[in-house]
């Protein structure tokens, strides 16, 4: 799954503006079904199976957008000032890179703070791209970025931006590969616009109208220096109990644990005080559907240097296989 990680971490696509990953994703499941759309708002919905007696309609759930920058304003100097898509933390940007979608490169730096030891707001950072004044700048008020940083292979674990949420897009499209047979209508959603409000999840989820919802997502840790939560890389997936906007319908939660107890797959427990993913607005969508959601560890979240554990993403998949493979049954 390395190669296609790499593939789906180095594709630029904020919200927004996921056309370039939407086809990336589009063209590694192609061969697998031709039942593929692209909705109003961008979402990339793949559906696989019909309905039986015994089964479900069940909506699974891993946006494909990333963070990124939107120029604000262009100084006279040249320097591009920029705003945030999605949840920016300004501690992450300065000496990093990003890339436009327009092919344009640049370095990220912030104005002379009179007090070297704060973080200054978003503010009063901007993009050097070599630009001599407004008038020679390549880009332009509204133009898109992403952060550039490279894939780093460090053997189990691997290092990237936009492992939130590209891991779990890989997880999805090797569980459509190994899906066979089912019972159940499933129709996976590659969504839109998550990191900036669940976006293209609250469309879908209205138009598909499922029985049952699966999000997969990333998950912070626990096990660096300073965060107590119980989620630890490599021990892995994560099934939610509960998080910022949603808590998770327990009859879910215990048959994915039994799922995984009886296929001997290693699994963790989350409570999540912070953030939410997918699954908060498809459980609320319409009437409401049975709601759950499965994570992957992840250390520094939005950060340009995300790390998973790949022994995580291979028992994710072999979980949710096994989740969506035989009838559900909800006590």
């Amino acid at each position: 799954m390395k190669a296609l990680l790499q593939k789906l971490t180095e594709t630029a696509s904020p919200s927004g503006f996921e056309d370039k990953i939407r086809d990336l994703i589009r063209s590694e499941i192609s061969a697998v079904t031709s039942s593929v759309k692209v909705d109003t708002l961008g979402n990339l919905i793949v559906t696989i199976g019909e309905k039986t007696v015994k089964g479900m309609r069940v909506m699974v759930a891993a946006h494909m957008d990333e963070i990124g920058l939107m120029v604000s304003h262009v100084e006279k100097n040249g320097l591009v000032r920029f705003t945030n898509i999605g949840a920016i933390f300004p501690r992450y940007l300065s000496g990093n890179r990003a890339i436009f979608l327009n092919g344009v490169t640049g370095c990220i730096n912030n104005d002379r703070p009179d007090d070297l030891t704060k973080i200054q707001s978003i503010e009063k950072y901007f993009i050097d791209i070599g630009a001599t004044s407004d008038k020679d700048c390549p880009v332009k008020i509204g133009d898109v970025a992403a952060i550039e940083r490279g894939f780093v292979d460090l053997g189990k674990r691997v290092v990237s931006k936009s492992l939130d949420n590209r891991s779990s897009c890989a997880v999805l499209i090797e569980t459509i590969q190994n899906i066979k047979n089912t019972p159940h209508e499933l129709v996976f959603v590659f969504s839109a616009q998550e990191e900036v409000g669940v976006r293209g999840a609250q469309t879908a989820a209205y138009d598909i109208d499922a029985d049952l919802g699966l999000a997969i997502d990333v998950t912070p840790t626990g096990d660096i220096l300073g965060v107590k939560m119980q989620v630890s890389l490599g021990n892995g997936p994560a099934i939610k109990v509960r998080d910022q906007g949603m808590i998770s319908d327990p009859r879910v939660v215990r048959w994915i644990e039994e799922t995984a107890r009886k296929n001997k797959i290693p699994y963790q427990m989350e409570v999540l005080e912070v953030g939410s993913t997918d699954a908060r607005i498809m459980q609320v969508s319409k009437a409401g559907m049975f709601t759950g959601a499965v994570s992957i560890p992840c250390r520094y979240v939005h950060s340009p240097s995300e790390m998973v554990d790949m022994d995580d993403l291979n028992n994710t998949v072999k979980l949710l296989s096994a989740l969506l493979s035989n009838p559900i049954l909800l006590k």
